[in-house]
């Protein structure tokens, strides 16, 4: 069941991030999100996107987020996507449907510009995007630095067919 994150999913959230922070050159965090800190940024954006999340058996298996890519005005249209899964669980179909809800939320709400953010090398990550139809738009050299090495990111894009509007706001409510 893919449905809308909540605050009492994040001890969930924290057990399938933190990873990330700790053990990986994925997320550019440095210390592992607390539960409360987790739960603030749920409320907070969603507010204004959708966090989703992918549960089986009452077990959290992954989530995605949709957020403001940048706050200049002109940029209301694009928001960035993120989705984290479980090292264990990928590959075994849940993040194409939780993306995929994601990407439909996102463009029902008026976004145009689906922009990832991916460390690289992440060869499963860029593999994924690419097979959802995200082309790479931007490599920046040495940008991250992160357990004593340079990291390399990419930007990655996905042009959504939803509509810009010229209200001050995307969000078709």
């Amino acid at each position: 069941m893919i449905r809308p994150a909540t605050p009492h999913d994040a001890p969930a959230l924290c057990a399938i991030y933190n990873p990330y922070i700790t053990d990986d050159l994925t997320s550019f965090e440095k210390e592992p999100v607390a539960e409360k800190a987790m739960a603030g940024r749920i409320r907070s954006i969603s507010e204004d996107y959708p966090w989703l999340v992918y549960e089986q058996d009452n077990t959290i298996l992954g989530f995605a987020y949709a957020s403001q890519w940048k706050s200049r005005h002109a940029y209301r249209f694009a928001a960035e996507t993120t989705i984290y899964l479980p090292q264990s669980t990928t590959r075994q179909g849940i993040g194409t449907p939780l993306y995929t809800e994601l990407l439909k939320r996102i463009t029902d709400q008026g976004i145009t510009q689906a922009i990832a953010c991916i460390a690289i090398p992440n060869p499963a990550s860029t593999a994924f995007h690419a097979k959802l139809g995200y082309k790479e738009v931007a490599h920046f050299p040495k940008v991250g630095f992160k357990f004593d090495q340079w990291i390399d990111v990419q930007y990655w894009q996905k042009a959504l067919a939803g509509r810009a509007t010229n209200n001050d706001t995307p969000y078709l409510d």
